[in-house]
């Protein structure tokens, strides 16, 4: 049934929009427009602007009021005006013109974007035009834009992440599996742990991690995830593979991912299990680790890798773990000097011999040392090699070069007497100057910038000695410097 609509109700009003509006008065309508839009112009029929009214508060504050006199045109940017001219042409007084977009000149900062839309009305032509602010569109534009590059980075970054991560997975050499903590199967194994399990590493996904050991190895299966699941990390759970003879150990440590957690599964051999190393490789071996002399392996970054037993004595620590990992420099050498000049032959000369340096010991004792040195630059690992002898007393009588101060009472009483006190100070402490600044050129390999920070003289000072003791040659600029 279709309802009638009474001539008199507020329907039938709407239904006829013209006798409806018809009834509004022209300040009624000039606020309604002004209240509807962010800004108003009426522009006559040559495009001048003749007047102006603002329905936004910030607007109004750019002093945007000067337009009035003005050809519109001449208000806007340079690239709006085209848009400007198009739609004063293509207004009629029937229809209002599709909204463009221009762009007005701030006074400070960005352009003002708004959107315009005009129609002609009266005798004369004139163009009534409302706009609408775009500036909070375009900073809600600005911040999507923004945002999606965030995105696009962030993605990038965690691809990025992801493939290395895949890389690292592939080609390491430990066997690794990924295990969901919830149902205890396989996610993900890497060709080592297909090797070490000897299964195809495709048909391992799915299957539940206690499916890869034997009866035997159940009970330490379920025990070692149990205890995965409340300790940071677990190691060396004793296991045997299924159908095989070969045991494993088990370590591993739970993760988070995707809001689930994961276990990550390390499994290695046991010691007895692993290839026997050649005969001859066994005996040099054990011979490095039982020789009287230090030994010591670093990598390129001066980082302790191994070292056999004296070098652990010489250091007064008890386990190479203590050393490992640790600065060759914090036991051996004097501070600032000896290790860089050592390390600048290695790097020069690709080995070092005889060279005399301090060693230092964890609860303060110091022993003179004479090193070897040679560098290992190629291989699966490039490392260092020292081999580190005590000098003794005999190494440091020859250092004096035969020059040797009197070493008893008995031997000064000998000279009391024979020669002044003075001149027997004098010449005791000239001696023992010249002693010092040959050692410190010696150990410098006759770096004179380094032998002076040795002996904390300033270089000036160092030359004057040598000049004084006629220990080298000396041109005016090295004088000088």
């Amino acid at each position: 049934m279709i309802e009638t609509v009474s001539p008199s109700s507020p329907l039938a009003r709407l239904a006829h929009p013209k006798e409806s509006l018809s009834a509004i008065d022209p300040e009624t309508a000039a606020a309604l427009i002004v209240s509807a839009s962010d800004v108003a112009l009426v522009i006559d029929r040559l495009g001048m602007v003749v007047d102006v009214a603002f329905g936004n508060a910030d607007l109004a504050k750019d002093a945007y009021r000067e337009w009035i006199g003005r050809q519109w045109v001449d208000t806007v940017t340079l690239d709006s005006r085209p848009k400007i001219e198009e739609l004063i042409r293509d207004t009629t007084t029937r229809t209002a013109s599709r909204w463009r977009q221009v762009n007005y000149p701030a006074a400070q900062g960005p352009d003002v974007p708004i959107r315009h839309s005009a129609i002609r009305y009266g005798a004369d032509r004139r163009l009534v035009v409302v706009g609408r602010d775009l500036r909070a569109m375009a900073a809600l534009q600005q911040r999507l834009a923004e945002a999606q590059q965030t995105m696009e980075r962030e993605y990038a970054r965690i691809r990025g992440a992801e493939k290395r991560y895949r890389l690292l997975f592939q080609l390491a050499s430990e066997a690794v599996l990924i295990v969901d903590a919830g149902n205890q199967r396989i996610v993900e194994s890497n060709p080592a742990a297909a090797a070490l399990l000897g299964r195809d590493a495709k048909k391992l996904i799915g299957q539940t991690l206690a499916d890869l050991f034997d009866e035997g190895s159940a009970q330490a299966a379920q025990s070692f995830v149990a205890a995965l699941r409340v300790a940071p990390r677990v190691d060396n759970v004793h296991v045997q593979i299924a159908g095989q003879k070969e045991s494993l150990l088990l370590s591993g440590s739970q993760f988070r991912q995707e809001n689930a957690a994961h276990f990550l599964v390390l499994l290695s051999r046991l010691a007895g299990d692993a290839a026997p190393a050649p005969p001859d490789k066994t005996s040099m071996l054990a011979i490095v680790e039982k020789i009287p002399d230090a030994f010591v392996v670093t990598d390129m970054d001066r980082k302790i890798l191994t070292a056999n037993s004296a070098f652990l004595d010489m250091i007064q620590i008890s386990s190479l773990e203590q050393a490992r990992g640790e600065l060759f420099e914090r036991w051996v050498g004097r501070p600032n000097v000896d290790v860089d000049v050592l390390f600048a032959n290695l790097r020069t000369h690709g080995s070092v011999n005889h060279f005399s340096t301090l060693l230092r010991g964890e609860y303060g004792s110091t022993e003179d040392v004479e090193i070897a040195a040679v560098s290992v630059p190629g291989g699966p690992q490039p490392c260092l090699g020292f081999t580190i002898r005590g000098a003794g007393w005999r190494a440091s009588r020859d250092q004096l070069g035969g020059r040797e101060l009197p070493r008893t009472v008995e031997q000064f009483t000998h000279l009391v007497g024979r020669v002044p006190l003075k001149n027997l100070v004098r010449e005791t402490t000239d001696l023992i100057e010249r002693l010092c600044i040959e050692a410190a050129l010696d150990l410098t390999h006759d770096n004179r910038a380094s032998a002076a920070d040795m002996l904390g003289l300033s270089r000036q000072g160092l030359y004057a000695k040598l000049r004084r003791y006629g220990l080298g040659d000396l041109d005016d600029s090295q004088a000088t410097n």
